[in-house]
């Protein structure tokens, strides 16, 4: 467009003032001024260009940016979250304490209650009804152990909800006036999960002490 008003310009100019001495002396000025007006222009669109590419930089680099800072956050939740895990402590340790009596035999399986609280850190160990219930997901360690007497069998399982994952047990004999026993295990509980310990009936354990007990702790947050 521009070369087309050079052009146009030059045509009339050279069609009116051929023979006007002023015209003719303007003529070249007017040339010179469309030139430079076209390098302007030229310019301007090179400007507008190397805008346009450091806009697009700018863009791409706020999208960096952004990404960063997303990366960032999550980072930072998963620390968080770690230091949550870390926080979780879970530990109980109990004990029947029933006093100077066998508890059992009973006609039917019994869910033992273990009275006496040793330790109860995070409060996952109800007293009132023998059972563990999980805080959080995880693996947890438990143990399970019996002192009882000769007359009648022991036979002690950990439940799981309503499925049997630990046993221990001793048959009654007239030789040997005690029986003992234990077993442990690692179980993997889901965040509400119970756990429990029942006497099979027909079978007793002694009451005293910290002879019979049951305890467990978080091992590792899932």
């Amino acid at each position: 467009m521009l070369w087309f008003l050079l052009l146009f310009c030059g045509l009339s100019l050279a069609e009116e003032g051929a023979n006007d001495p002023e015209t003719q002396s303007c003529f070249p000025d007017m040339c010179n001024l469309l030139k430079e007006v076209g390098a302007m222009s030229e310019k301007i669109k090179s400007l507008e260009t190397r805008l346009q590419d450091s806009e697009t930089r700018l863009q791409v680099s706020e999208t960096k940016l952004q990404n960063s800072e997303t990366r960032l956050q999550n980072s930072e939740s998963q620390i968080l979250e770690l230091k949550n895990k870390e926080r979780t402590k879970v530990i109980f340790s109990t004990a029947v304490g029933e006093g100077e009596k066998h508890i059992g035999p009973f006609t039917t399986d019994t869910t033992l209650i273990y009275k006496t609280v040793i330790t109860n850190i995070g409060n996952a160990y109800n007293a009132a009804t023998g059972i563990f219930t999980a805080p959080v997901a995880g693996v947890y360690y438990f143990t399970i152990f019996f002192h009882a007497g000769w007359k009648h069998k022991t036979s002690l399982h950990l439940y799981k909800n309503s499925e049997v994952k630990l046993s221990t047990s001793d048959e009654d004999t007239v030789t040997n006036r005690t029986d003992n026993g234990g077993n442990a295990g690692y179980l993997h509980l889901q965040q509400g999960d119970q756990v429990y310990v029942r006497l099979f009936k027909n079978s007793h354990v002694w009451g005293n002490g910290g002879y019979t007990t049951f305890s467990g702790s978080l091992v590792t947050q899932m």
